[in-house]
């Protein structure tokens, strides 16, 4: 697994509520109690400009479907540069809450752009940078929209949408899943957080093992 890049980029996916955040804190936790130099950052975000574009896309009333894109894309290609590729650099581990895959389910699939060119403009915004490792958290998406509404008062507007599209969000990202199975492990995220998190670490633990054997 180990690519040509000094550090490991490992990123988190799934649809709403499958419970990416906590998640990724814990592995956080995890690596840094192992001594081992880590960064944990999230798109929307990520960075100053992400911060002002997650803003605009999670709370405009309206939004074209290809604003949205060039948006997500935009705060991606700042994310890439400013924080993801210099930390890669430095050997560090790179735990990412969603990437290109999310574009490619979001927007390629449940917004019915056309995916060819969805992928095509997320290698762009990247530079063509592709996670090492990427877990993706599955869940039925009445059940994240249960667990969304119960943590908290309000929902974004991408957690307002349709059944019907988050259903198409969860299609495309099994379908993304089973087209990159080296990459992708796919973890039923109904299971408890803990028995989520132990899944996790075993998949974890080999991939690190290889990792740090490698000059």
């Amino acid at each position: 697994m180990k690519s040509s890049r000094p550090g490991l980029f490992i990123t988190f996916e799934g649809g709403e509520g499958v419970g990416k955040s906590s998640l990724i804190t814990m592995v956080n936790e995890y690596l840094s109690g192992e001594q081992i130099a880590v960064i944990q950052t999230r798109e929307p975000g990520g960075c100053n400009l992400g911060i002002s574009i997650r803003k605009l896309l999670l709370e405009s009333e309206a939004l074209a479907k290809k604003a949205e894109l060039l948006l997500f894309l935009a705060n991606r290609a700042q994310h890439v540069e400013e924080v993801i590729r210099p930390a890669l650099e430095k050997k560090q581990i790179v735990l990412c809450d969603r990437f290109s895959d999310s574009t490619k389910a979001y927007q390629g699939v449940a917004r019915h752009l056309e995916p060819k060119m969805v992928s095509e403009l997320c290698d762009f915004a990247t530079g063509e940078l592709t996670p090492d490792l990427t877990f993706l958290l599955d869940l039925d998406p009445l059940i994240g929209f249960e667990r969304v509404t119960k943590a908290r008062d309000g929902i974004d507007r991408i957690e307002q949408e349709s059944l019907e599209f988050h259903q198409n969000v969860r299609e495309g990202f099994l379908k993304i899943a089973k087209e990159n199975q080296e990459r992708i492990h796919v973890i039923d995220a109904s299971l408890s957080i803990d028995d989520v998190f132990k899944q996790i670490i075993t998949v974890l633990k080999p991939q690190l093992t290889s990792f740090y054997a490698t000059p």
